[in-house]
């Protein structure tokens, strides 16, 4: 498994890569959202606050205010690159007002290091494994990677890794927690701290110069070409100091150190199990699959759908992908309320990941359920929504 293979002690993390990336960081504590009724502003306990992008004081360097800026919609992807309306309409992503802004092509022209290398070996090795699926087909390994596709990327990516750990939309208990975050694990997307740091930059910085991953240069580069580029994430956003919540923590801490072996382990059981059938659907076709519906979360919920709320970014609710993500598809809902850990706010807007959260506070599992207020609800709302 030589394209498992650790990265060098020098790598630069970031997350949904499939690859391990440790890296030594100052620790640095987090403290969620805390809601309020307070019409002009979300507030948090606060120590110092700086002006980050659209956000006021999003360093989670202990608990912070955050008091956001009522913007129009952004304009900047969605203007022409020149006065010339031909090359605007070139520029323009299919289907879409998003115009390519900066086209990046992270293939080629630059040098790539051996933590790209790696990631975007494993990435190929994965899509090309999908390719033996119709020759090693049978109904026992589909129900296999059906399964896993839930129990990865519902529990363990939209719920774990996304509204709980990087926005702390609510608390369990930390057995579940720890659970849950392994089950993101056997995404193959990532440790949970790295996933973790680049989500909140992605928030700090959204379809800005700074963002990570995004549409405004180009569709492919925000949806997966942008993982094989960690120089540039780190020239953007610095090095990660926005995830000393989770650092602090000796499980994050040795799952980030022996990330490699988790998802050969669960390799190796289900060779064990079903045979190569197994591998192919429950590790590559699975793997893919899940691969591709959290991407889409970063390039067609940027692109394609409707705005409800002014946020300031080109978020937008997209109905098929939310059947998809298990409820992330609401993407505009999201980024007007990071906080909430129900991302469907209409009763028509079916969010898989909020029922189970539902579940499990109803059982007394999950606690401290964050929600949007009427008020922040009235403040967002555009005119015409």
């Amino acid at each position: 498994m030589a394209l498992l293979a650790p990265p060098p002690s020098k790598s630069k993390p970031y997350p949904f890569s499939p690859l391990p990336q440790p890296i030594p960081r100052p620790a640095r504590s987090f403290s969620p959202a805390q809601p309020t009724k307070n019409a002009n502003t979300l507030s948090y306990k606060t120590t110092k606050t700086s002006v980050l992008n659209k956000w006021n004081g999003y360093r989670l360097e202990g608990k912070v205010r955050i008091s956001r800026r009522v913007m129009p919609i952004v304009n900047a992807a969605s203007t022409s690159v020149s006065e010339n309306g031909k090359e605007s309409n070139f520029n323009r992503i299919l289907f879409s007002d998003v115009v390519v802004k900066r086209p990046r092509n992270v293939l080629f022209g630059r040098q790539w290091n051996s933590v790209d290398m790696g990631s975007a070996a494993v990435v190929v090795a994965m899509h090309l494994l999908c390719l033996l699926a119709p020759f090693n087909f049978n109904w026992a390994a589909v129900g296999i990677a059906f399964g896993l596709y839930v129990i990865t990327g519902l529990l363990g990516i939209t719920l774990s890794f996304h509204r709980n750990l990087s926005h702390r939309s609510f608390k369990l208990p930390k057995w579940l927690e720890y659970f849950f975050a392994y089950c993101g694990v056997q995404a193959l997307q990532g440790n949970p701290i790295d996933w973790v740091s680049t989500h909140r930059y992605h928030h700090q910085f959204c379809d800005s110069d700074k963002d990570p991953h995004s549409p405004i240069e180009g569709f492919w580069f925000s949806h997966m070409s942008w993982m094989f580029d960690t120089d540039t994430i780190i020239e953007r956003t610095g090095k990660p100091n926005n995830v000393g919540d989770l650092e602090k923590q000796p499980f994050y801490q040795f799952v980030r150190d022996t990330y490699v072996f988790h998802p050969v382990a669960l390799a190796a059981l289900l060779y064990a199990m079903g045979g190569f059938p197994y591998i192919v659907w429950a590790m590559g076709v699975r793997i893919v699959w899940v691969y591709h519906i959290t991407w889409l979360v970063n390039s067609a919920c940027h692109v394609w759908g409707k705005q409800a709320w002014n946020t300031g970014d080109l978020s937008r609710n997209n109905w098929w992908v939310a059947l998809l993500a298990f409820g992330e598809g609401w993407h505009n809902n999201h980024h007007a309320f990071e906080y909430s850990a129900r991302h469907g706010l209409e009763w028509w807007q079916l969010d898989m990941t909020w029922y189970v959260v539902r579940f499990l506070q109803a059982i007394g599992l999950a606690t401290d359920v964050k929600l949007p207020t009427d008020t922040h609800k009235q403040r967002l709302a555009l005119a015409d929504s």
